[in-house]
C-alpha cells in the first residue's frame, strides 16, 4: 500500500470509528431526532453542492421512489434507533453489534431471491458471528438493556437492506450524488419529525455536544464518504472493505479511553467471535479485483463495523 493509501486508510478507519462516540455524547443532551437532523443536514450541506456541480443529483432523482426507500432503510430509520440505543447502551457495545451487519446480509439475499454460496467456512463465520452476538447480548450486556438491544437490530436490518436496494436497483448511479440525496432527504423527513415530537433543544446545547454534531455530519459523513472515494480509488474496493473491521476497535478504544466505558472479557470475546465470523462470511472466493470502480461502489458501506460482502455490488 503507498503512503497516501496508508493515510486514506487511517484517517477513514478514524471516521468511521468515532461515530458510536460522538452519537453517545450528543445524545446527552440531545433527543435522538435532533440528532440525526444535524447530522444529515449537515452532511447533505457539504455534498450537495458537489454533487450539483457534477450534475448527478438529477440523475439520481429519476429514480427517487427507490432513492427514497433506501433513505429509509439506510439513514431515516437507522440513524435514529442508533441514536435512541446509544442512551441505553456503551458506544463500544453498539459498535460492536453492528459487525452483525454481514449476517444479516446474508438472509436478506436470500429473502431477495439471490443466495449466497457461503461454503463451509461461510456457514462457520455464520455460527461464529451468532456466538459473538450471543456473548455481547446475553454475558456482556446482561439482558438489562434489551430495549437497545432491539433498537440495534432494527438498525442492523437496515444497515443490511440498503446496500442490497443499491445493489439491485442503483448500482449505475453515481454514489456522491447518492449519498448527497439521500442525506438531504433525511434532513427533509426529519425537520418536521423534531418539531412534531419537541425534540428541538428548549436551550442551547453544550459546546462538546455542538461539537459531536458537527463531527458526525462533517466528519463521518460527509468527510468520510470523499475519504472512501479516494481510498477506493487508491487500493481498489476489495482491500478497503478491509477497513471496516478496523471500526469496532476504534470504536472500543474511543469509549473506554473518552468516556470510560467499560471492556471486560466477554466484550473481547464477543469482539474476536463476531469479526472473525463476519470476515469468513465476508472473503472473497476467488474472484478478481476489478481494475475499474465506479463511483456507486462507495455508497454501499458506511460506518457499520463490517461490510456486506464487499463494497461493490454484486451483480447477480
Amino acid at each position: 500500500m503507498t503512503r497516501r493509501g496508508v493515510i486514506l486508510f487511517a484517517a477513514l478507519g478514524l471516521a468511521w470509528g468515532v461515530p458510536y462516540l460522538l452519537i453517545k455524547v450528543a445524545v446527552g443532551e440531545l433527543e435522538p431526532a435532533a440528532v440525526v437532523l444535524g447530522r444529515t443536514a449537515i452532511g447533505a450541506i457539504v455534498l450537495l453542492p458537489l454533487a450539483l456541480a457534477r450534475r448527478q443529483v438529477l440523475v439520481v432523482l429519476k429514480r427517487w421512489k427507490t432513492l427514497l426507500a433506501y433513505t429509509i432503510v439506510e439513514i431515516v430509520l437507522p440513524w435514529f434507533f442508533l441514536s435512541s440505543a446509544e442512551t441505553r447502551l456503551p458506544s463500544s457495545t453498539s459498535g460492536l453489534l453492528l459487525a452483525a451487519v454481514p449476517i444479516v446480509g446474508v438472509i436478506v439475499a436470500i429473502v431477495m431471491g439471490r443466495p449466497e454460496r457461503l461454503g463451509i467456512w461461510g456457514v462457520a463465520g455464520m455460527v461464529l458471528g451468532t456466538l459473538g452476538v450471543a456473548a455481547l447480548v446475553g454475558l456482556d450486556v446482561a439482558g438489562s438493556d434489551l430495549v437497545g438491544v432491539a433498537e440495534l437490530a432494527i438498525v442492523v436490518v437496515g444497515y443490511a437492506l440498503g446496500p442490497a436496494i443499491l445493489a439491485r436497483w442503483m448500482s449505475d448511479l453515481p454514489g456522491l450524488g447518492v449519498v448527497a440525496v439521500s442525506l438531504a432527504l433525511a434532513a427533509v423527513v426529519y425537520v418536521p419529525v423534531t418539531a412534531l415530537t419537541g425534540a428541538f433543544p428548549a436551550s442551547v446545547p453544550s459546546l462538546p455536544v455542538l461539537g459531536s454534531v458537527v463531527g458526525l455530519g462533517l466528519i463521518c459523513s460527509a468527510l468520510a464518504f470523499l475519504l472512501m472515494f479516494a481510498l477506493i480509488r487508491e487500493i481498489g474496493p476489495v482491500r478497503m472493505t478491509m477497513i471496516t473491521y478496523v471500526n469496532p476497535a476504534v470504536a472500543i478504544a474511543a469509549g473506554a479511553l473518552v468516556l470510560g466505558e467499560r471492556v471486560t472479557v466477554w466484550t473481547i470475546v464477543g469482539f474476536v467471535l463476531v469479526l472473525a465470523g463476519s470476515f469468513l462470511v465476508t472473503r472473497r472466493r476467488g474472484a478478481a479485483e476489478p481494475a475499474i470502480v465506479p463511483e456507486a461502489d462507495a455508497a454501499v458501506v458506511g460506518e457499520r463495523a463490517a461490510p456486506a460482502r464487499s463494497a461493490r455490488p454484486d451483480p447477480r
